[in-house]
């Protein structure tokens, strides 16, 4: 498995992050996590929706709450046929307390705790930490890339704006 070093710092300082890069035009990779009631969500499940995949390191910091928030308050507007999902590596306890607390509901907190397996195939996982780097990804229907930003300091906001354009003009 491929590591990149410098493509993510913290706090200013290099880390490493675990997997390839995925680019606009790349068939997503499927993936296999635990939702906050310890069921399996796949990429299948939402087959023949548009996703929208945000990716955090921790629901409990500032960053990764605004992010969420924000999302889910956008995924509420687009109608049935977009699906939101937030992947942390946080256990589904935390992911539900956290919802529960913030009142989401329009996006799927998903967990890559068990084997982090979706930071490998996404090119997210922190290995240091063994968290997620902040990353946002806009999937098409057809399992298609169409957005793909992974955000290069750890404590910064994603390009909020140029996700939703993409995520609003494949819903019409």
């Amino acid at each position: 498995m491929i590591e990149r070093i410098g493509d993510l710092t913290h706090k200013g300082k290099p880390v490493t992050v675990i997997g390839d890069k995925l680019s606009v035009g790349d068939k997503a990779p499927s993936f296999s996590l635990t939702d906050i009631n310890w069921s399996t969500v796949t990429l299948d499940d939402s087959a023949g929706k548009i996703r929208l995949i945000s990716v955090v390191p921790s629901l409990d910091t500032g960053t990764c709450d605004m992010q969420t928030r924000r999302f889910n308050e956008e995924i509420g507007i687009l109608g049935d046929n977009v699906v939101g999902y937030t992947v942390s590596a946080d256990l589904p306890y935390a992911q539900s307390r956290w919802c529960g607390n913030a009142g989401v509901k329009n996006v799927i907190t998903l967990s890559d705790h068990k084997d982090m397996s979706f930071g490998n195939a996404y090119g997210t996982h922190y290995k240091e930490r063994r968290l997620e780097q902040r990353a946002v990804f806009v999937v098409d229907e057809a399992g298609v890339v169409q957005y793909a930003e992974y955000v290069p300091e750890i404590s910064q906001h994603p390009d909020y704006d140029a996700a939703l354009a993409v995520l609003k003009k494949l819903a019409g």
